[in-house]
């Protein structure tokens, strides 16, 4: 809707964790590096943490894109499982046949396909993002797989990334086994003023911005100040912003735009209610055609919902 407005070739604020917009804000740099380190250097167990929306995904596809062609990677997304089919995903995940056996035979299966990625010289990485939501039992349970190893080297190479709660649980005492296993720990601090700035400068050029001076100085500091340098609060409120912008046709986006992003993400308000104030907000001449194009945009989202609902009622 605003890309042509602003010069740009895609959205830069888009909240999925595409590893081309990855800032690497020092405290990033440091994380993935660690990672990258650990995962190599086979650590066995190695545990990153940091708030929501500080970028832990992202950084997750960024390591799995310095990893070398050697490195098998397994990454479980739905932590929520229980362990055999957390299990079960692995094995389909890393492409093991047997999957259909008892667990003791699937995880002989693993080991066997470990022992011989390990005579090829070959690593093989599990990735458990949110891991804050494993039940006690299943982390047991993943400790136990930290046993496939040699006299020299672990043969499986295990990263836990979660929110803060993933270190508290680690220091429960029926969990004391998993935490003393732990080769590596490091964690993600928020973005500071400066660093936001870098950010969004980041992915203004990434996303083809010919201005990358979009947003204000000031405009800035009050979006770290709002969002607690939280990057996924800094997309959300700079999508916003520059809809704004589009809707009042300024291409710099200063404090006050930035004020009024806030208060429309803190009231809720409904996406109808939304729309018909910032095309009020229009000249006349542009009016009609942002509405047109608006409802049609609204009408598109809301077919595509209903299709869906009906794919899975």
């Amino acid at each position: 809707m605003y890309l042509k407005f602003f010069g740009l070739l895609e959205k830069p604020f888009n909240s999925t964790p595409d590893p081309r917009f990855l800032y690497l804000s020092p405290g990033h740099r440091e994380a993935l590096a660690q990672l990258h380190y650990g995962t190599q250097e086979r650590k066995g167990f190695i545990v990153l943490t940091g708030k929501v929306g500080t970028g832990k995904t992202t950084l997750l596809h960024a390591l799995r894109q310095r990893l070398d062609s050697q490195t098998a990677v397994s990454f479980i997304f739905n932590s929520t499982l229980p362990f055999d089919d957390l299990l079960e995903y692995v094995l389909a995940d890393l492409g093991i046949a047997k999957r259909e056996e008892s667990r003791a035979q699937r995880i002989m299966a693993l080991n066997h396909f470990l022992i011989e990625r390990e005579r090829a010289r070959q690593n093989t990485v599990l990735l458990i993002d949110e891991a804050q939501n494993l039940s006690t039992e299943t982390m047991e349970q993943v400790r136990l797989l930290s046993n496939f190893e040699t006299a020299t080297t672990k043969l499986l190479q295990i990263l836990l990334v979660g929110q803060p709660e993933l270190k508290a649980k680690l220091d429960l005492p029926e969990l004391r086994q998993l935490k003393q296993r732990v080769g590596l720990r490091c964690q993600i601090p928020p973005l500071t003023v400066d660093e936001a700035h870098q950010y969004v400068r980041n992915r203004l050029r990434i996303a083809g911005a010919r201005d990358l001076g979009i947003f204000s100085e000031a405009a800035i500091e009050r979006m770290t100040e709002y969002s607690g340098g939280i990057p996924r609060v800094l997309n959300m409120l700079g999508d916003h912003c520059l809809l704004f912008g589009y809707a009042d046709q300024t291409r710099r986006i200063e404090r006050p735009a930035v004020n009024e992003a806030i208060k429309y993400l803190e009231q809720g308000m409904p996406t109808e209610r939304k729309v018909l104030s910032l095309g009020a907000r229009l000249n006349p001449r542009r009016r009609s055609r942002w509405f047109a194009k608006t409802w049609m945009l609204a009408l598109a989202v809301a077919a595509m919902g209903f299709a869906s609902a009906m794919t899975t009622a």
